[in-house]
């Protein structure tokens, strides 16, 4: 089968379905959206994945660029010929194959575009229904953000919800004894320092952990454009010594972070079925995350994590503490996580999913 797999730029979702597709035995044809500018996998693009290039690809989207790549788009697939296109997020890639008539189309939701962009203005919320009234079928991540789709105009039956998942060879549980051996009390966050992810609240509630327990410590990865907030936080709340920041994190090395901490935290205002939160499942870690829909899909209160009220700072705080003071009951609630991960998040077995929908459409 020849799939056309349309995407920003190159993450590691995107390596991994492009990985699936080609250990499908499919013939899978990779074409980005804005290139370079949305590069943030360090692995190089699955072999046997041809890579296209178009006029696309080399800077970031604009609408005004938006005939011009539609046109093109058209252009490959008379070239290509391919007898399924994978496209998303649904405002932009999606959308330029729906106005190049691409068909059958798989529209794929990244989380943030139905539950984010789609609030912008106008024009989102109508490439949003124009897009999905002509998606031959719909996948997302989780329930939330099909729903969604539903909601603007896509055909229910014409829908498949599974979670990207990770691999749980690679991400593993460490002892949880050995955890509680160290020194100190571990967060954990690797969220992007974006508005949506709500870092930021992350910052004020550990600056309140922070004074009343002299034993925590944060690790922060990623980076983003709310970086010198987020600093000026724990930098005026005096704590940014108590502080790593890790910067961005190959995959090959990820697991080492998750096994340094005690607890995973997550206070993302926006999301999908968070990879992350999957990672950290795998990985044994109880969680602590927003108390938004898709979370509430994936953590349990006192199963294998608890929830916060999102955005709220002081309840983060106050629930920190609360697990700090129960460090004993951890292992337990870890080995949930993992369980968790075991019965949903497998990757393995939900690329199988997606590559039935290739099948049945096809």
């Amino acid at each position: 089968m020849r799939i056309i797999y349309f995407s920003p730029g190159y993450s590691t979702h995107d390596h991994r379905f492009l990985k699936a597709i080609s250990d499908g035995r499919h013939e899978a044809f990779f074409v980005q959206l804005e290139g370079n500018a949305r590069r943030i996998e360090d692995r190089p693009v699955p072999e046997g994945v041809i890579q296209v290039i178009w006029k696309g690809g080399r800077k970031p989207f604009q609408w005004r660029n938006l005939l011009s790549l539609t046109l093109d788009f058209r252009r490959l697939t008379h070239e290509i010929k391919p007898d399924l296109v994978h496209a998303g997020p649904i405002q932009t890639c999606a959308l330029i194959a729906a106005l190049a008539g691409a068909r059958p189309l798989l529209a794929m939701s990244w989380g943030f575009d139905l539950m984010d962009d789609v609030h912008k203005g106008w024009m989102w919320e109508f490439a949003t229904k124009y897009t999905l009234k002509r998606s031959t079928f719909f996948t997302s991540d989780s329930n939330v953000t099909k729903d969604k789709a539903v909601a603007y105009g896509m055909n229910p039956e014409k829908t498949i919800v599974f979670p990207w998942g990770v691999d749980l060879d690679h991400f593993r549980t460490k002892n949880a004894e050995d955890r509680m051996a160290k020194e100190g009390f571990v967060l954990f966050c690797n969220r992007a320092w974006e508005p949506r992810y709500g870092v930021d609240v992350l910052a004020r509630a550990f600056v309140k952990v922070a004074r009343q327990r002299e034993d925590v410590r944060l690790l922060l990865l990623s980076g983003g454009s709310q970086a010198a907030n987020i600093r000026r936080i724990l930098q005026s709340g005096g704590v940014e010594e108590y502080v790593t920041f890790g910067g961005q994190i190959s995959q090959t090395d990820l697991p080492r972070w998750y096994h340094m901490a005690d607890l995973y935290i997550s206070p993302s205002h926006v999301d999908g079925s968070s990879v992350s939160l999957m990672e950290a499942l795998a990985c044994g870690l109880p969680c602590l995350v927003s108390d938004i829909p898709a979370n509430k899909e994936w953590v349990f209160e006192n199963k294998n994590g608890w929830l916060f009220r999102d955005g709220d700072a002081d309840h983060l705080a106050e629930k920190i503490l609360a697990v700090m003071n129960q460090r004993e009951e951890l292992p337990e609630i870890g080995r949930a996580s993992r369980g968790e991960a075991e019965r949903r998040a497998d990757w393995k077995k939900n690329a199988a999913a997606l590559m039935e929908v290739y099948r049945s459409l096809a």
